[in-house]
Formats: structure tokens, C-alpha cells, sequence
């Protein structure tokens, strides 16, 4: 068989195998397996070799070991109610705005980013705590739901976020370690963030009956020194937590790996002084870091094995040949490599399309004269998108789960429309202006 036939077969089988609805991990690795078979003539101990070392390299780096402590320091922070003062006091300091509380679930969720990096995490949470408030004042369904998915899935950008770890500990490169793309993802996010922010102050006063404010009774039952008061006092703890872990790696005294260590301490001394530690809450954040760590783990070594059946194989010359050997311009084949990433995150977890895409494109990206971190960013903020785009965007489910009754799938896909223009407009943006990743690395690590 011809390696293009190869190629071609063996992302239909991938993409027929997930339709029928198999556990992505299983069904990477089962494909990997068949086709391994297929391009080494059956020998099962030459691919169990290739298998084992993958496996071994996979479990052996260090970087990873920075998933479960971030996904605990989430899991920690999830329990410890941290988020709920903080809308409470900027339900009162914003409210009175047109818009006013979608705004402040956008500030939360930015805030909460900074300290999670889960987005199952911050979307339950907002869609328990928010979403009642934003209906009972009047808010449109479909801006509700469309506020709190996308602003949800800011956490898988804000650094410090679990795709990073596993970018970087992906490439294995210095330009893309995850240092350098906790520093490049920064701008992205806040910027991102921002654009939410004046998309919903614009909308909201151009129609108030989308976002109308809060009573004025309501709005001045507060004076404006208990209102910051109130703000401050709730900033104070999860800005202090984002210093410990961000701080530490910026200032280059900690590594990723400890700086996870330090921000799950943080995080558990916050629940303390919150006083939502107890052994109740250290066993199920315990056990849900532990079902969530498995996962994503899973997915990376049936990932690994799929992009190293392929590669091996020479899957990745056919598609770099077939992209730079096109003679299109760069900025055509960088368009049709991220319409490819934007299209497999409308089905496929965004694990996964790291680990397929990225073996394959970081090559083609470097070849084509682009600069790996600044690629690499661009690949994260579409993967972003992974999260709201229907079918399957996990953001909308987890919404869904805990949205109040009379909320249909109908409107959480009209809400989430706009917020994936926003990030597509904020990919345009990364693309006219690269200072915007590669100036704050630049600044601390000199990349």
C-alpha cells in the first residue's frame, strides 16, 4: 500500500472509530495498534518495544507530574467556595451597570482561571452560583448561557492551565517549554477576557433589555468603601494564591512541577480559612484529581502512540509535502492548519488533538519560518474554541447539567455564537500583532 493511501486510511479509521462512540483513548490506541501492525509486516514485539518506550518516556517526565498537583489545587479551590465571595461583593460593585453582572462573571471566571486551569470546574461552578442571579434579573437566556460557557473556558488559557503542562511537555522543546508558555499565554488570555468585557458593556447598552441592571435600592445598599471593601477582601486570597504559583515561575524560583506543589498548599490553606477543610473534602478533591489525572493520562499515551505510528510511518512527510509542497504562501497553510484544529475540536477532546496535530504541524510551522512559541499559542487559543463549538463542546454539557429548568441545548448553542467570533477575531489579532505572546517571555526567560 502506498504511505498517501496509509495516511489517508488511517485518519478514517480514527475518525469512523469515534463516531461510533468508543472512548477516545482506546480508540487512538487501537488504531495506532492496527496500522502499526499493518506498516511493520505483523511483528507484534517490534511494536510492543515501540509501545513500551513510549510509555516509559511518557510516565518518566517530569513536567507531567504537574497535572495532578494543578488539578488538585483546582479541586481544592472548587470546595473552598473562594469564587462564590467574589461574585457576591461584585454583584453589588458592577450590578448597577447595564450588563453589569455578566461583567461580573467575566472578572470572576478570568480570576478563577488564574488559580484552576479547570474548565469543568469553573463553568459548574458559575452556572450553579450565576446563572439563577442572571435570570432572575432579567437576563436573556441565550446571553446567559453564552456569558458563562465562554468566560468558563478561559481557564484552559489563563495560565496556570493543564494544556500548557502537556504542550510543553509534548514538544519537549526550550521555546515551547512550559515556562515560556505560561509567560506567551498571559497577554492571549486577558486579552481575550477584554474582548468578552466590551462585547457584553456594548450589547447591553445598545439593547438593556438583554442585561438590565440591578435595582438602584439594591445597587445603594452598600457604600462605595464597603463595596471595594467587600471586593478587595475577596481578591485579596486568590490573588495572593495566583502570585505563589505564577510569581514563582515568572521569577524563575520555582519550576512548574513546584510551583503545582506550592499552589495545591495555597489552595488548601484557603479552604482552611474559609473553613471548608475537612477530611470529607481532602478524600472526594483526592478522588476527582485522581479520575481526572487518569484521563487525561490515558488519553496522552493512547495520543502518543497514534503520532508515533504515524510519524514512524511517514504519515508527516506526506502531510508536510502535501502543505508546503502546494506552493501556497505561509499564511495559508498556518489557515488551513488551524481550520483543521478548529474543525477536530467540534469532535474531538482537545488532548487528543494535541497530541495528533501538534507532532505533525510544529514541524511544517518551523519549516515555514514561524516562531515555535508564538505557533504554539495560536494552536491553544483555537483549541479553546474545542470547548464551545457544537456538537460536542464539553463547556455547553457541563452547563447543561446545571443550568435551570426551561434551558434548552437551542439556546446555550445561539449564546456560545458571538463568544467563538470573539476568539476568532482574538486568533486575527495574534496574528497581526505576535508581541502580544512573545514579548512577556521575552521579558522573563529572554526568548
Amino acid at each position: 500500500m502506498s504511505l498517501e493511501f496509509m495516511t489517508i486510511a488511517m485518519f478514517a479509521t480514527l475518525v469512523i472509530a469515534i463516531t461510533f462512540g468508543h472512548p477516545l483513548a482506546y480508540t487512538l490506541a487501537g488504531v495506532a495498534t492496527l496500522f502499526g501492525l499493518i506498516d511493520n509486516g505483523g511483528s507484534i514485539p517490534m511494536l510492543f518495544d515501540m509501545f513500551a518506550n513510549n510509555a516509559w518516556g511518557l510516565m518518566n517526565n517530569y513536567t507531567l507530574v504537574a497535572i495532578p498537583l494543578f488539578i488538585l489545587m483546582a479541586q481544592l479551590l472548587d470546595r473552598s467556595k473562594v469564587s462564590d465571595a467574589l461574585f457576591e461583593a461584585l454583584y453589588v460593585v458592577l450590578g448597577g451597570l447595564k450588563g453589569g453582572l455578566g461583567l461580573a462573571v467575566v472578572v470572576v471566571c478570568t480570576v478563577f482561571a488564574a488559580t484552576t486551569g479547570i474548565i469543568g470546574a469553573s463553568v459548574v461552578a458559575m452556572g450553579l452560583l450565576a446563572t439563577p442571579a442572571l435570570i432572575k434579573k432579567g437576563y436573556q437566556k441565550e446571553l446567559a448561557s453564552g456569558i458563562i460557557c465562554a468566560s468558563g473556558t478561559l481557564g484552559i488559557l489563563i495560565p496556570p492551565s493543564i494544556m500548557m503542562v502537556v504542550y510543553g511537555g509534548l514538544t519537549g522543546m526550550k521555546e515551547t517549554s512550559v515556562g515560556n508558555l505560561f509567560a506567551g499565554a498571559i497577554f492571549p488570555g486577558l486579552m481575550l477576557a477584554s474582548l468578552y468585557f466590551i462585547y457584553i458593556l456594548i450589547r447591553c447598552n445598545i439593547n438593556p433589555q438583554l442585561g438590565p441592571p440591578i435595582s438602584k435600592e439594591e445597587a445603594s445598599t452598600y457604600s462605595s468603601t464597603q463595596k471595594w471593601a467587600m471586593t478587595l477582601k475577596s481578591l485579596v486570597p486568590p490573588l495572593g494564591l495566583i502570585l505563589a504559583v505564577m510569581g514563582t515561575i515568572l521569577a524563575g524560583v520555582a519550576t512548574p512541577t513546584e510551583a503545582a506543589g506550592l499552589g495545591s498548599g495555597g489552595a488548601m490553606l484557603l479552604a482552611f480559612f474559609n473553613k471548608k477543610l475537612s477530611w470529607q473534602v481532602l478524600k472526594e478533591a483526592s478522588y476527582a484529581t485522581l479520575k481526572t489525572t487518569s484521563m487525561v493520562m490515558l488519553l496522552f499515551i493512547g495520543g502518543k502512540f497514534f503520532s508515533t505510528v504515524f510519524l514512524s510511518m511517514g504519515g508527516g512527510d506526506v502531510v508536510a509535502d502535501l502543505l508546503i509542497g502546494s506552493g501556497m504562501n505561509r499564511w495559508a497553510i498556518l489557515g488551513i492548519m488551524m481550520a483543521i484544529v478548529f474543525l477536530m475540536g467540534m469532535f474531538i477532546d482537545w488532548a487528543a488533538i494535541l497530541l495528533v496535530t501538534v507532532p505533525i504541524f510544529m514541524p511544517i510551522a518551523m519549516e515555514i519560518g514561524f516562531d515555535p512559541l508564538w505557533f504554539s499559542l495560536l494552536m491553544c487559543v483555537n483549541l479553546q474554541t474545542s470547548f464551545l463549538t457544537p456538537p460536542f463542546g464539553y463547556a455547553l454539557f457541563y452547563f447543561k447539567g446545571v443550568a435551570p429548568e426551561g434551558y434548552t441545548m437551542m439556546h446555550i448553542y445561539k449564546g456560545i455564537l458571538p463568544f467563538v467570533a470573539l476568539q476568532i477575531i482574538s486568533l486575527a489579532l495574534l496574528c497581526l500583532f505576535p508581541s502580544i505572546v512573545t514579548w512577556l517571555p521575552g521579558v522573563f526567560f529572554g526568548s
